[in-house]
């Protein structure tokens, strides 16, 4: 499953992303998970509008094993040794070595090869893909099920964009749509 906060125009992050600089200057494209006064049921401190939160957790809960490329590996400051979920494991797409990997960190050079690991620890569970590159990779290969847009309502004009060129379409049937404050939730399953 791939689930991101996504622009009106497409990007996962603002302008000049990087290590120790986050998402560059695209921070509103989380404001929705604390704006609201439903705690979440799976992340510690997130307070969601009721509709969110009823998305967020359902989604989250079912994650066993998170994916994520090697620039929002480093963007995120290596997500603290950790997983950007709190009850995940992280595998690493990089083509290059990741210095420090954690015990809950894992390594992969190749989407295949992560999707791999992932299911040997995702015990049944879903796997959660992030970043736009590993989308796409994921795409190509057809190995994703479900992309839910988490689309807040901005133009950031710039930054790093959810889906990056595909070599074919691809073609989405909706599962649900929730609009909630600062985000309407669009749930997509992908054709075969």
């Amino acid at each position: 499953m791939v689930a991101l906060s996504v622009s009106v125009d497409g990007y996962i992050t603002g302008r000049d992303p990087r290590a120790g600089h986050g998402l560059g200057d695209g921070e509103m494209l989380f404001d929705w998970y604390f704006d609201g006064d439903t705690p979440s049921e799976v992340f510690d401190g997130f307070k969601l509008s009721a509709p969110s939160a009823r998305v967020f957790d359902t989604l989250a809960d079912r994650v066993s094993v998170t994916i994520a490329g090697r620039n929002t590996y480093d963007d995120s400051d290596s997500f603290g040794g950790g997983s950007p979920h709190p009850k995940t494991r992280l595998i690493v797409v990089s083509h290059r070595e990741v210095p420090q990997l954690s015990d809950r960190q894992r390594h992969a050079t190749g989407i295949e090869d992560a999707i791999a690991k992932a299911r040997e620890l995702a015990g049944g569970k879903d796997i959660g893909l992030m970043g736009g590159g590993i989308a796409t990779a994921a795409l190509e290969a057809g190995l994703v099920d479900e992309i839910v847009l988490h689309q807040i309502p901005v133009l950031l004009g710039s930054g790093r964009s959810f889906f990056q060129e595909l070599p074919a379409h691809i073609k989405l049937r909706v599962v649900e749509v929730v609009p909630a404050p600062g985000v309407t939730h669009l749930h997509y399953e992908v054709e075969r």
